[in-house]
């Protein structure tokens, strides 16, 4: 419900977003931690205010400015919240008539720093900009990804749909729905069960690239908190080996509970030190598949975190290109003859994406490129490289999102 104290809550909460020193989605946990008898409605509100701000902040800087914060939310609630004016006429903290005559935003502004525009612009032209720009300022549709080792999609759909949660199932995975709009799932017998994961399309898309198959022994080499080695284990059949590696023991620790609702016993997580670690080297050669989703600066997922564009720069994309080759490099030699890599990253940048898979096969001539456009069930997606996925929201709805295939010869 809007309210003066809602309206303060957000200021705080933006004020400290606008700093730019913590994740926004971190600054948001803990916001709402401490707030915890906010309803789910409020919550929503007040993180889409934030969120809207941040994908729409050069817009907005433009035309209303960031220094009076009160004001910035009120724009927001009325021209992008679309919250009646008969509810922020009752707002004592802001000036409803000052932000009605305020001009409208200049829609042509790009959302991205000028350094980023740049590396787009080298392969990008600036009409294709414009639109991944817009595409990245809207919100970011909710997607599941079904576990069809306790449910078909379709019983999915007709349940949700059923409990008054609008879905459809997704135009690309054939294991994916999406949602209508933002529902609270955590406590839905779906998701609790097991029967539905959040995951978005491209991410699905990328994983089914790996073709894992039954019995086989295989790879999440970044794996976080499991969501692509959850859906492994389900294309598995719960048969094979599945080693989730991380570096993160507290990301790795998120699969713990994931999988006991999956009801997968073939994965085994394992937290590592580095790309290097003795554990990785006792499977050298082993391995029929390894995905790599390399850590990026994740630039394709501006819908969900816009903040990362003002958290990165060209510093950052040098840093990341060293550990993503790094990291490719040393996934590659737990590939055995004939067995497939797959290099993933949710960047939109080249230097991110081809660049690093040019180079790693430059040097190394046991690996080759899988051409992806045989699979059917890429067809609908009209990539303009067979070679590569390349997934964008301006063309396909997704996150942004690379992969690559690549098969040991030798």
């Amino acid at each position: 419900m809007i309210n003066d104290n809602l309206l303060k809550l957000n200021v705080q909460l933006l004020r400290e977003a606008l700093e730019f020193k913590v994740p926004t989605d971190a600054l948001l946990s803990k916001f709402f931690r401490e707030n915890r008898k906010l309803q789910f409605a409020d919550r929503g509100i007040i993180a889409e205010t934030v969120y809207t701000v941040l994908r729409n902040y050069y817009k907005l800087t433009a035309t209303v400015g960031v220094k009076n914060t009160f004001s910035l939310i009120g724009y927001v609630w009325l021209h992008y919240l679309k919250i009646p004016t008969i509810e922020l006429s009752k707002l004592k903290a802001i000036n409803l008539k000052i932000i009605e005559e305020t001009a409208k935003v200049d829609l042509d502004l790009i959302e991205f720093p000028e350094w980023i525009q740049k590396r787009l612009a080298a392969y990008l032209t600036d009409s294709e900009i414009r639109q991944l720009s817009k595409a990245m300022a809207d919100q970011a549709p909710l997607t599941l990804r079904v576990n069809t080792l306790k449910m078909s999609v379709a019983e999915v759909a007709r349940i949700l749909n059923a409990e008054g949660i609008k879905s459809t199932v997704t135009k690309y995975s054939p294991f994916g729905i999406t949602l209508a709009n933002k529902a609270d799932l955590m406590r839905n017998k779906l998701f609790l069960e097991g029967a539905i994961e959040v995951q978005d399309e491209a991410s699905q898309l990328a994983g089914i690239l790996l073709e894992s198959k039954r019995s086989e022994m295989v790879v999440d080499f970044c794996a976080g908190s499991g969501g692509k080695t959850l859906l492994f284990g389900m294309l598995m059949k719960n048969t094979g080996r599945i080693y989730a590696f991380d570096i993160n023991e507290r990301r790795l620790g998120n699969l713990t509970p994931r999988l006991a609702r999956s009801g997968l016993s073939n994965v085994y997580p394992q937290l590592i030190e580095s790309e290097n670690d003795s554990r990785i080297k006792r499977l050298y050669g082993k391995i029929d598949k390894v995905f790599v989703d390399a850590p990026c600066l994740g630039l394709g997922t501006l819908r969900r975190n816009p903040d990362l564009k003002f958290r990165y720069n060209e510093d950052s994309l040098i840093q990341i290109n060293q550990q993503q080759f790094s990291i490719l490099n040393s996934a590659s030699k737990l590939i055995k003859v004939g067995g497939r890599l797959v290099y993933a990253t949710c960047s939109i940048l080249r230097e991110e994406n081809q660049e690093i898979i040019e180079k790693f096969l430059a040097e190394n001539s046991s690996f080759k490129l899988v051409d992806i456009g045989g699979l059917a069930i890429f067809d609908k997606l009209d990539l303009p490289d067979s070679r590569f996925l390349t997934l964008n929201p301006a063309t396909h709805g997704t996150d942004g999102f690379f992969a690559a295939v690549m098969e040991k010869i030798a």
